[in-house]
């Protein structure tokens, strides 16, 4: 019997340190192909099946905000909106950015104008969740890019930055109001 625990031990103590160094090569691979992947990364580029869907994943699934999702990756903003918040974004619809000047959206997805696309995209987010009732109580906001918005209630309607809230959708890191305008900086 002392014989047989000996030799379990033993094949124990081999498994053991044989799964250690199996290990041990497999996270030396990992972090030689991290180090030379391409592939974006953050918080925004991680899949996640089981959890409320959040900003980021709300706008990437609506077929009505496919150029405001082709404009946040322009601008580098994933990240931003997969931030665990609380966040409101007011996000556009396609037809809001198709009644901006012709070529506008064009311009603006140009690597050149990055910077500018970026300001303008922060100035439909704010810290907070608040319902479009909640919001009726506001008469501003501040936004992500430093500047504010006037919030306006007219009738049931609620205005920010002069784009009425169509819908809302609530997230995983805060809502996503759905207006019917894109909200430009002032400056």
């Amino acid at each position: 019997m002392k014989t047989n625990f000996k030799i379990l031990l033993t094949a124990l103590i081999v498994v053991f340190f044989f799964n250690c160094k199996n290990n041990k090569e497999t996270s030396e691979e990992t972090t030689t192909t991290d180090a030379t992947s391409t592939e974006k990364q953050g918080q925004a580029f991680i899949e996640d099946d089981g959890s409320t869907p959040n900003i980021l994943q709300i706008a990437i699934g609506s077929k009505d905000h496919t150029t405001l999702v082709a404009a946040v990756q322009a601008a580098s903003l994933e990240n931003a909106l997969v931030n665990a918040g609380p966040l409101m974004v007011f996000a556009p619809t396609n037809e809001a950015f198709a009644a901006l000047p012709a070529g506008t959206v064009e311009n603006l997805l140009k690597p050149e104008n990055k910077a500018t696309l970026a300001n303008i995209l922060l100035n439909h987010v704010t810290p907070g969740n608040y319902s479009k009732d909640f919001l009726k109580k506001f008469k501003k906001l501040g936004q992500a890019n430093n500047q504010s918005v006037k919030v306006e209630v007219v009738g049931d309607d609620v205005f920010v930055g002069g784009a009425k809230i169509i819908a809302s959708v609530s997230a995983g890191n805060g809502i996503v109001h759905v207006v019917d305008k894109v909200i430009l900086p002032e400056n």
